[in-house]
């Protein structure tokens, strides 16, 4: 059970009942997350502009999906972890991909450069060396997409830990959260 409120579409203030009616159009429905995010619209508003804002960028919907799955798993999140599995699908992952992400692991050499640099974001708190800067940019990244690999990195780190603080009833098909080393 979620250790924070979620919010019903038909029951949810105006502002509220906007954000929900815009993420089922676009998902076909509204996962728990948004329902315990649309508790405080701000929460709900500032996820959806970040995470609308990098899909505008130049890293295909594939690796952002990819980056999530890495985060979900490098921070334990269950419900992002499984969301992802569902989401990343749809944007085109296949399944040796979708089973990598969580090791930082690509069959496209760019995109485990790029996982490779997210992973390394995460675990250094984003003080990455040189070297990870200098790995990424041989791979083919300029500053801009590694902007957005970083930001990307942000968006999810938000997700997992407000999911793991309130303990987000999984509403997506259980997929096992690998423990990593």
């Amino acid at each position: 059970m979620s250790r924070l409120s979620t919010v019903h579409p038909d029951t949810a203030t105006p502002a509220a009942k906007d954000l929900l009616d815009k993420v089922d159009r676009a998902l076909g429905g509204t996962p728990n997350m948004m329902r315990a995010m649309a508790v405080s619209p701000a929460v709900l508003d500032g996820y959806l502009s970040f995470s609308g804002a990098l899909a505008k960028g130049r890293l295909s919907a594939a690796l952002r999906e990819q980056i999530a799955l890495l985060a979900a798993a490098e921070n334990a999140c269950e419900y992002c972890y499984a969301a992802h599995h569902v989401l990343g699908a749809r944007a085109g992952v296949g399944a040796v991909d979708l089973a990598g992400g969580a090791h930082a692991e690509a069959t496209d050499p760019r995109d485990a450069a790029a996982l490779r640099f997210a992973r390394a974001v995460i675990r250094t708190k984003g003080s990455v060396s040189d070297e990870e800067l200098a790995a990424v940019r041989a791979a083919g990244y300029g500053d801009g997409e590694i902007g957005e690999i970083i930001g990307a990195v942000a968006l999810n780190v938000f997700t997992n830990y407000f999911n793991s603080v309130a303990r987000t009833e999984v509403d997506f098909p259980a997929v096992h959260l690998p423990v990593l080393g």
